[in-house]
């Protein structure tokens, strides 16, 4: 099945969870996070503003910065993401598809970055995601540093076998559901 079909059928199955579910389900997928070794060994930690029913991301964010992390958002620049440090939630406004942003300036270079938590529409049982098609975020995982972790929080209904994957997709390090926690080579 092409990306595009694939993409569209997940979308729209996950504008159709229902908010409880995906306040309970984020919630076990940010609390099997906070309690993982990849969170406690990481203080460069980058997260994403979830929109449309994506896994939440605000209870690592307040976690993080109760523990000094240094905390860090993307942001849009032209067909790039730059990475912006934040010293509150309050530091985000709406950006570039109506998705939360840092305001700030305080840009941190790609190579200083030890963990990254990506978004995806779908992810599959090797590593593979699928994202919204602009590749903003496998650019981005590909110029990380080699041991810099790439880590996908998803619902277990977004996890399928197999995805369709170019030379140009970046493979994960781990993915984080409510259920489980799986870990891959790449």
């Amino acid at each position: 099945m092409p990306k595009r079909s694939i993409r569209n059928r997940y979308l729209v199955e996950r504008k159709a969870l229902s908010f409880d579910r995906c306040v309970e389900s984020s919630s076990k997928i940010q609390q099997r996070f906070l309690q993982s070794d990849l969170y406690r060994g990481a203080m460069n930690l980058v997260l994403y503003s979830a929109v449309h029913n994506e896994v939440a991301t605000n209870a690592v964010a307040s976690h993080a910065l109760k523990e000094r992390k240094f905390l860090i958002y993307p942001r849009i620049k032209g067909d790039e993401l730059e990475f912006v440090a934040v010293q509150s939630l309050s530091d985000l406004s709406p950006g570039v598809f109506g998705i939360l942003e840092p305001r700030g300036d305080t840009l941190v270079p790609i190579e200083q970055l030890d963990l990254i938590v990506v978004p995806g529409v779908v992810f599959d049982r090797i590593g593979h995601r699928l994202g919204y098609g602009r590749g903003y975020y496998d650019r981005a995982l590909a110029a990380c540093r080699a041991d810099c972790l790439k880590v996908g929080f998803a619902y277990d209904s977004q996890v399928i076998e197999s995805l369709p994957a170019a030379d140009h997709d970046k493979a994960l390090s781990v993915l984080i559901t409510e259920s489980r926690m799986l870990k891959f080579s790449a």
